[in-house]
């Protein structure tokens, strides 16, 4: 047997008993603490027994099952075959030397496997074995159930998932080989630091568990991150508006404004200056105006949908005409940022509004009809439990719904931060996207409890008159103005042939653009990076898929296209502006302002 921890006495180093009681000590009165202030927030806010409203789904699904015991049978049986196989080639490893092929193989992209003594040791070869095959036949009984409704096959499918990431033997210390080797190493000091990191991590979270998946110290916003110079030429109560300093001696006549998602942070459009799209943007002589959002508490609990056009939008707008004296815009709209600027220009278009001149969506929904896997979060039962829960505080937690997309990447946002931290004892790695990502904000209630009733429940937005702004019915098909829209082919949030599907609604002249890799990574793509080709089509047939059969495969960063399509439309230039230099716009502070540095 290759054994990955040879029986070596003078490896083992032994724990500091003194030490070890002292730890244990802290570790005692601190859980202690956690436990009492737990139990009286939850006596406070309430406990829901299934807040995820995941039973009666399973209980469906059950029921269905057991109506066609051939079928389960089936599975079952050959279950119990792979699982004989599995034996006798281990048997012949261990006593013949043999090396058989496997009965099931891990995914060479999975993390969770890449440790040599996942392949080199029979036994630990054995335990990730029996875990493949018993998630591979978990997986085929959950999806191959007949007769579930799709929004319950859905749920069953992604909470399966889920309990098979839980239950990986990566995550537990006694089958993990790496832990295993670091105990030993460390004389279980590993898991004493672990322990700590985990109450930390709880005491952060006051009593909810917070993961920290990076280094927070490591960052600060405005000096190794959000670098980009310019100003805050005006705020609200709702945002900064930033108007960047510009590199180029004359720039673009017609602006371009930026309109982030308000569920996180703008700066992951600026993180740093090698992939910084500002910055770039900026370099190709664009007057950058960037919208960044008020990290909400209570006081903000009434604003909605509307407020966020009224004081976030059409407010930039107004300030960006009186700074440059330009009449239009080019704007940009990230995702849930997007889905506000196509409900703008709704409203805009039955105003007689012309101000937006052409507009572009990065990985936006505006047809949430079939919204990936973050529909499995959108039901009554649960609606109604985060309506509650607003209604206390004012406010979604940020936190909550940074849960929300982990879960959409389990493996790789929860489980190897579960090891590196708790099991490894390791501390994070600084990393900036990780910083960024964990940099949620709050969502005000009225505004959430609108989008997700109305877009994600009820697909209104695409349906002509289905939302109206501030009284005025919402029509997409009377957005005549040319629209950009860039999707990612891995995107787990806003799947591409939805936004394909939502793009087709503009009344307008559409370019869709589909870029490699996912929701942060294909949209943050610099050219100078060579990673992450994209496809282009020129028609916008009905089916997504007729558009990818007949999409032509470009090498690398989509910028470059855009830039090409945005100067198409006009690329009169002035010279350049610098921000806080017209009166009623002075600077009000540096780049990238306060709103942002404001953390849940």
């Amino acid at each position: 047997m290759n054994a990955p921890m040879p029986p070596q006495e003078n490896d083992i180093k032994l724990p500091d008993a003194q030490a070890l009681g002292r730890s244990m000590a802290d570790i005692a009165a601190r859980s202690q603490k956690l436990v009492n202030e737990w139990i009286k927030r939850q006596a406070a806010e309430g406990m829901a027994l299934d807040p995820l409203n995941v039973g009666s789904a399973f209980l469906e699904m059950t029921a269905k099952l057991l109506s066609n015991p051939s079928q389960l049978m089936e599975a079952q049986m050959g279950l119990w075959r792979d699982y004989m196989t599995l034996w006798q080639n281990t048997a012949r490893r261990i006593w013949v030397g043999e090396e058989p092929d496997p009965v099931i193989a891990h995914d060479p992209r999975d993390k969770r496997f890449a440790d040599p003594a996942w392949r080199q040791n029979e036994v630990f070869d054995f335990i990730k074995q029996s875990y493949l095959l018993s998630a591979r036949y978990i997986n085929d009984v959950v999806t191959q159930v007949d007769g579930l409704e799709p929004k319950t096959a859905q749920k069953v499918d992604f909470y399966a998932r889920q309990f098979i990431n839980a239950l990986s033997p990566s995550n537990f210390a006694l089958t993990n080989p790496e832990v295993l080797r670091k105990t030993r190493e460390t004389g279980g000091e590993n898991l004493m630091r672990g322990l700590n990191n985990l109450l930390n991590d709880l005491e952060h979270g006051r009593g909810n568990l917070r993961i920290r998946m990076t280094d927070t110290e490591a960052f600060k916003i405005g000096e190794n991150i959000a670098v980009s110079p310019g100003q805050v030429v005006y705020q609200n109560e709702l945002m900064q508006l930033i108007q960047y300093s510009p590199s180029t001696e004359n720039v673009l006549a017609r602006p371009l404004l930026i309109l982030p998602p308000w569920i996180n942070k703008f700066y992951i459009l600026d993180l740093r200056p090698k992939n910084s799209l500002v910055r770039w943007l900026v370099s190709q002589g664009h007057t950058v105006f960037m919208v960044s959002w008020v990290n909400p508490d209570e006081t903000l609990a009434a604003k909605n949908f509307d407020d966020y056009m009224q004081e976030g939008v059409l407010a930039a707008l107004d300030a960006i005409e009186k700074i440059t004296k330009q009449p239009q815009v080019n704007a940009i709209g990230y995702c849930l940022g997007g889905t506000l600027l196509a409900s703008t220009l709704g409203y805009m278009a039955a105003k007689g509004d012309e101000r937006i001149a052409s507009a572009t969506f990065f990985v936006t929904l505006t047809d949430f009809a079939d919204a990936g896997e973050l529909g499995v979060f959108i039901d009554e039962e649960q609606l109604t439990q985060i309506e509650e829960k607003m209604a206390k505080r004012g406010y979604l937690e940020g936190s909550e719904m940074a849960t929300t997309f982990n879960m959409l990447r389990a493996n790789d946002l929860i489980w190897s931060f579960v090891v590196n931290n708790y099991l490894l004892g390791q501390e994070p790695f600084p990393f900036d996207l990780l910083y960024w990502n964990s940099d949620s904000t709050r969502m005000p209630a009225a505004m959430h409890s609108f989008y997700l009733r109305n877009m994600y429940q009820k697909n209104l937005l695409c349906q002509p008159g289905g939302i109206s702004m501030k009284g005025v019915g919402v029509d997409l098909s009377q957005v005549k103005i040319p629209c950009y829209f860039l999707s990612c082919r891995e995107d787990h949030i806003a799947p591409w042939t939805s936004t394909y599907k939502g793009a087709r609604n503009f009344g307008g002249p559409v370019r869709f653009v589909l870029a490699a890799s996912g929701h942060i990574a294909g949209v943050v793509n610099p050219p100078e990076g060579g990673k992450y080709n994209h496809f282009i089509n020129e028609a916008l047939p009905e089916s997504p898929d007729e558009w990818f059969k007949e999409a032509t495969e470009i090498a690398g960063s989509w910028w470059p296209d855009w830039q090409r399509w945005v100067t198409a439309q006009s690329a009169e230039t002035v010279p350049a502006r610098e921000p806080g230099k017209v009166r009623g716009f002075k600077a009000l502070e540096a780049a990238p302002g306060s709103y942002v540095t404001v953390r849940s």
